[in-house]
């Protein structure tokens, strides 16, 4: 197994202030008004409610992280309204020091192109996540032949996009394929219910939903390595029972984990 690894996944609401600033709202149109009026346009126009990707404002970024001292479970979690460039400079800062392998179910379609944006927006640095060994230190020669920005390099591996060999078409949810493998798969909420539950002031919930979304992708991507032989069966099963004793040791205090290791088949 390639450590460390960095295993992220990313929640996000619409960037209404955006929005406002794109359409030059006047400031007597509530942010309740001015959504309604964009999801009616969508709506007459037959598009899609989603709001595009630069107009996604990140909540939570939570991180699977394992390297050979073991594995830890963290959450970068705009808090305060105000703290998104900090939570996403703090994402790339982890990048830098470790430069791991980064794991992602859709990454490459959602979770990474928002960063991208929310980075060049808040005017964040993120020196190795953009190298693409064109010079600098010699360390960095590598890079020209697998980086983080090529779909088909593994330095970013967005597993969805790999089991499907590349075609959209044949993409899976990452809820199905966890419960598939016997994994727990989705708790407490899902993707389209995160901008309703940040109304209604549940960033908590929207963290711990996102914890364990990232959980099941690290899961997938332990089975996936078995499956390439990065792992043999019993390195596999050794790598299960110590996620499980992790996690077992943070449901003290977390109830999260107590949940979903009950679901665990």
């Amino acid at each position: 197994m390639p450590w460390p690894v960095l295993v992220f996944d990313i929640e996000s609401i619409p960037d209404i202030a955006g929005l406002r600033l794109l359409r030059n709202t006047p400031d007597d149109v509530t942010d309740a008004q001015l959504h309604a009026a964009w999801l009616q346009e969508r709506k007459d126009a037959n598009q899609s409610d989603f709001m595009p990707l630069h107009l996604q404002r990140i909540l939570v970024i939570s991180c699977v992280f394992r390297n050979a001292e073991g594995l830890r479970v963290h959450s970068f979690v705009d808090r305060d309204g105000a703290s998104e460039g900090r939570i996403v400079q703090t994402f790339f800062n982890t990048i830098d020091k470790h430069t791991p392998q980064l794991v992602s179910w859709n990454g490459g379609g959602f979770d990474l192109p928002v960063l991208n944006y929310r980075g060049l927006r808040h005017g964040v640095n993120a020196d190795r996540y953009w190298c693409l060994g064109e010079g600098g230190a010699p360390d960095d020669r590598e890079f020209k032949y697998n980086n983080y920005i090529n779909r088909y390099h593994m330095r970013h591996m967005d597993l969805m996009d790999v089991l499907a060999m590349y075609q959209p078409r044949a993409s899976a949810p990452l809820d199905a394929m966890a419960k598939l493998c016997g994994f727990p798969g989705k708790l407490g909420m899902d993707g389209s219910q995160v901008y309703s539950a940040y109304l209604d002031g549940k960033l908590e919930d929207i963290r711990r939903y996102c914890e364990t979304d990232v959980m099941n992708t690290y899961l997938l991507y332990c089975r996936f390595q078995k499956m390439r032989c990065g792992f043999n069966d019993a390195e596999y099963e050794q790598e299960i029972a110590m996620v499980k004793e992790t996690l077992g040791t943070l449901a003290h205090a977390e109830a999260h984990w107590a949940e979903y290791l009950a679901a665990w088949k």
